[in-house]
């Protein structure tokens, strides 16, 4: 009757034991599913700044070599752009003169420059304009605007009408002795004149660099550039 009775017991305890299990997987497995539905939590602050923080990676350095090429050609077409603009105004200058020669009359101009000031001043350099067009530009490298006294500057065609010559000369003192000083003197001399270029006309003008005179004046004060216009028949003054 013992046994029967341990045997009841045990019987008894393995019945309880399979009902708890029971119980308890259903209830585990729902967990499980539970948590496995549930979202994501959010991001944190510092995780989004860590995101979004710039890489520690060093910016690509530009090649110096490059960018020197890059600057020199650059620099080629912009003096090939100068280069065809000039020859660009040469061709329309000279198409402009090959128009008035063709016309009916037309009229001609001849420029000289003429140096009459003393031995105690030197041209440097000279630069001629007419009507705003430049015609002549020389800087005095090897003394010629010293050593020749008339220089012919420009000769063309014009059309007949009101023309301004316009001179910039730019002199340096030239002095010995106890006059060694004025060569510190450097400056610039600017005149224009306008003349009448009539129909059928040819006209020489002469531009005379002298000095005035009187002695209350100062070095650069008698410095003086006067205009000679003489305006011929066209055939006469033609060269």
């Amino acid at each position: 009757m013992g046994d029967t009775l341990l045997k009841t017991r045990d019987s008894g305890s393995r019945t309880h034991r399979a009902r708890i299990a029971a119980l308890v997987v259903p209830i585990a497995f729902a967990a499980a599913a539970a948590a496995a539905q549930e979202p994501a939590p959010p991001a944190t602050a510092d995780a989004a700044s860590d995101a979004a923080a710039p890489s520690d990676a060093p910016a690509p350095i530009a090649d110096p070599k490059s960018f020197d090429l890059e600057l020199r050609t650059m620099e080629e077409d912009v003096n090939a752009l100068k280069e065809q603009v000039f020859r660009s105004k040469a061709i329309l200058l000279l198409l402009k003169e090959i128009v008035v020669q063709g016309s009916a009359g037309g009229s001609r101009a001849t420029i000289f420059h003429v140096n009459k000031l003393g031995a105690s001043y030197k041209i440097e350099s000279v630069s001629y304009y007419l009507d705003g067009q430049g015609r002549f530009s020389q800087t005095d490298e090897n003394g010629n605007l010293n050593v020749t006294k008339e220089l012919e500057v420009w000769d063309g065609a014009i059309p007949p009408g009101t023309h301004t010559l316009s001179a910039t000369i730019k002199i340096r003192g030239d002095g010995m002795g106890i006059f060694s000083y004025v060569e510190n003197y450097t400056f610039t001399v600017q005149a224009s004149d306008s003349f009448e270029a009539e129909e059928g006309k040819a006209c020489q003008v002469r531009t005379l660099v002298g000095q005035k005179k009187g002695i209350t004046r100062s070095f650069t004060e008698r410095v003086n550039v006067t205009f000679e216009t003489r305006c011929d028949p066209l055939e006469a003054g033609a060269p």
